[in-house]
């Protein structure tokens, strides 16, 4: 599969996270953002309906915003 760089805007505390992020969870983080994209792209629903069913998904497996933060610091 060939990558390409794209640009996009997001908050303060999610560059701080991506750019002290590892090599490794930076591709970890990429591919997760490609499924992402590719998924919102390819069923014809709206972005936020993929953020909301992204989100509703994430707490049901007990993900927190407080254990994301630890997550994305790299603080296991």
């Amino acid at each position: 599969m060939a990558l390409h760089e794209i640009s996009i805007r997001v908050s303060d505390e999610a560059a701080r996270a991506y750019q002290s992020a590892s090599p490794r969870d930076r591709r970890k983080l990429d591919a997760l953002l490609t499924l992402r994209l590719t998924e919102a792209t390819r069923r014809g629903r709206s972005l936020e309906d993929v953020m909301d069913d992204m989100g509703h998904r994430a707490r049901e497996r007990g993900l927190t915003p407080e254990l994301l933060d630890e997550i994305l610091s790299g603080n296991d």
